[in-house]
């Protein structure tokens, strides 16, 4: 199970896309909106139990502060984010970054579930046809053939 965390509303245009991914993959998930600046203790209360509610890794992101997943460090030894000695992916931000988050959280997650690194093995071998047939299909626009004996100059 994977907690998706966000410190407002207006974060879930983005987060969205780690929801979707997860989904996609047939991972459980959750998804708050908790403050770090608004309601901390909320934040603390919903990270420090999270084990207990068999939350395995937390994605979290809020605007472009970095006080959402830092405060979250502090309160679980689960994978959040990259404070000093305590080793967590940082991945980018947008909708790409959510994206990935998701496919990490999952890739930690199929280290002891057969069936779902199954599942997101054959989600990323999907994912590279479909940028194999994009290029295919750029390639073929924008080739030029050339008669015998010219160049390119």
């Amino acid at each position: 199970m994977v907690a998706v965390i966000m410190g407002s509303k207006s974060d879930w245009t983005t987060m969205q896309r780690a929801a979707e991914v997860l989904a996609e993959l047939g991972v459980p998930y959750e998804a708050k909106v908790v403050s770090a600046h608004r309601t901390p203790d909320l934040l603390f209360e919903y990270v420090g139990s999270a084990e207990a509610r068999s939350i395995q890794v937390i994605i979290a992101g809020a605007g472009g502060a970095a006080h959402l997943p830092g405060m979250a460090t502090a309160e679980t030894t689960l994978p959040v984010r990259i404070p000093k000695g305590v080793p967590v992916g940082t991945l980018a931000i947008g909708e790409a970054g959510a994206a990935n988050t998701a496919l990490l959280a999952t890739a930690v997650i199929a280290l002891g579930d057969p069936a779902l690194k199954e599942r997101l093995r054959a989600y990323r071998i999907q994912d590279a046809d479909e940028v194999a047939k994009t290029i295919a299909i750029g390639l073929e626009q924008s080739v030029v053939v050339l008669p015998v004996g010219c160049a390119w100059t």
